[in-house]
This record gives C-alpha cells, sequence and structure tokens, in this order.
C-alpha cells in the first residue's frame, strides 16, 4: 500500500509520493465519525466524512480524536485518507497523535483492502506544527524515550512539513525526527547545512526545485488543490500491481533504513533525535 501526503504553502500546494507499509486488518475496531465538509469528486462526496459509505477508526470520543481514517469508496474503493485533527495544537506531534497515527497506521499494515493512503490535514491551513515542544519539556526520561520511539516510527512514514524548513535552530534545537539525516540525503550536504543552520522556509517552487516535493500547484479557491493532486496520484497508483508496487518501496526505504535506525540509536541516551 502506498502513502501520500498533503499539505498547502501560501499560495501554492504541494504533493508528494511516500513509501508503502504491505497491507493490516482494522479487525472488529468500533467505528465512529467526524463532521466535515464535503466536496465533489466524480459526481459524488469522495471527502464527505458524513456519508453512510464512510469507515472510521479509534473508539474515543470526536473531541479526543487527532488521527483518524477514512476509506474511499466506489471507483476509488482501495484509496484511505488518515486525517490529522488536531485543531487546537495545530497537528503538533505529541503523545496522543503521535500514539493514534501508530495505532492506526499498525492497523493497516494487513489490511489487504487498502492500496494506497493519503495523508491529509483537518486543520486549516496547515498541514502539520512539528513536535509538541510543550509536552516534550514536560516529559520524564522515561516518557521522552517512548515519545521518540513513537515519532521516530511516525516519521519513517511522514515527514517534512509545508512552507518547507526544518527551523529548530532558531528555537535552541536540533532538528527533530531525523531532519538532519534525511535533509542531506534529499537535497546534499551543503544546501542542507545552509538550510538547517539558517532556519530558512522556502516555498513551494523552491520545494520542488530542491527535491523536496514531487510538484507544487496553484492554489484552489477551495483551498485544496494539493489534496485533489495528491488523490489524482492515489488514483493513478490503485490499479497498478500491489506486490510489485510494494517491493519496489520495500527496496528503496530499506536501503536507507539501517543508517537512520543507527543515528537514532546514537541520539536517545543525549535526548534528542537528530
Amino acid at each position: 500500500m502506498t502513502f501520500l501526503r498533503r499539505f498547502a504553502i501560501r499560495h501554492c500546494s504541494l504533493s508528494r509520493g511516500l513509501g508503502a507499509l504491505s497491507p493490516a486488518s482494522l479487525g472488529s475496531v468500533t467505528l465512529h465519525r467526524l463532521g466535515v465538509e464535503k466536496l465533489p469528486s466524480r459526481g459524488r462526496p469522495f471527502t464527505g466524512h458524513n456519508d453512510t459509505h464512510t469507515s472510521w477508526l479509534h473508539t474515543e470520543t470526536p473531541e479526543s480524536v487527532e488521527v483518524d481514517l477514512k476509506r474511499l469508496d466506489g471507483e476509488d474503493t482501495g484509496i484511505a485518507e488518515v486525517l490529522m485533527c488536531r485543531q487546537k495544537a495545530k497537528n503538533a506531534l505529541g503523545r496522543v497523535f503521535v500514539s493514534q497515527m501508530r495505532e492506526l497506521v499498525s492497523s493497516l499494515h494487513h489490511d489487504t483492502a487498502v492500496r494506497v493512503v493519503v495523508f491529509r490535514s483537518l486543520v486549516q491551513g496547515v498541514f502539520c506544527a512539528g513536535a509538541d515542544l510543550k509536552e516534550r519539556a514536560e516529559m520524564n526520561h522515561s516518557d521522552s524515550d517512548l515519545f521518540v520511539h513513537g515519532l521516530r516510527s511516525l516519521m519513517t512514514e511522514i515527514a517534512n512539513s509545508a512552507q518547507m524548513g526544518l527551523i529548530e535552530t532558531t528555537r535552541g534545537l536540533l532538528p527533530g525526527a531525523g531532519g538532519s539525516q534525511r535533509l542531506p540525503r534529499a537535497v546534499g550536504f551543503a544546501l542542507a547545512k545552509e538550510l538547517i543552520f539558517t532556519g530558512r522556509r522556502v516555498d513551494g517552487q523552491r520545494a520542488v526545485d530542491m527535491g523536496l516535493v514531487n510538484r507544487a500547484t496553484e492554489q484552489n479557491s477551495d483551498g485544496d488543490a494539493a489534496y485533489r493532486e495528491a488523490l489524482s496520484l492515489a488514483r493513478e497508483i490503485l490499479p497498478q500491481a500491489p506486490i510489485a508496487v510494494r517491493m519496489a518501496k520495500e527496496a528503496m526505504n530499506r536501503g536507507m533504513e539501517v543508517w537512520l535506525l543507527y543515528t537514532f540509536l546514537r541520539a536517545r541516551p543525549q535526548g534528542n533525535f537528530l
């Protein structure tokens, strides 16, 4: 199954394909709904969160859900949306958010009905605000170790938000969740050092030019241009041979995982994740 992400950058939007987890069963979990706007797609509400064909994960009350799942139907059967909805904290990566993300992705791991996953923010104008620094500061060593481990697992599948930038050095911090390792691999060491040392943010077109994202598209009046672009890409991936797609993903990802794991393990004793 292939994972995509969607985020907006001021007047343009970005979408990028990510690696896939092999298909997981949701089992007998209780499902619930959230009230979210409906958007048109091929004459039917593919993002309508109130329609009768929507399936949801988690048993908590709607107020406690920060990450949720929606399955598309009809011609889009096989596509699922991971919905990030921590409104007050702008999808900051806190304990509950990371825990629910890990639980949800784990539940998808053997789900043969899901072929492509699109990560989508339901927070207006924001994909992810980064780590929740308030929660991080209040954690003891044990909590911190568990949080970093969970965040590492999450960021294996989700990386980089937009406006693009690793601004940790402007806050007296190291780039989190592997940023100092992934960015040089994406853009080269010289440019990565410049971006990290200055804390500079880049816009959509610059992110495309550097290879951080696949494409930048002009924002539309509904503010969902990047989501529509990601969904279009998901539909393009959907009919392809699932085993071939999965194995191609694993072949590419595993080449990176050993070194990244090594750097994470080195950073943990110092309470940081590079």
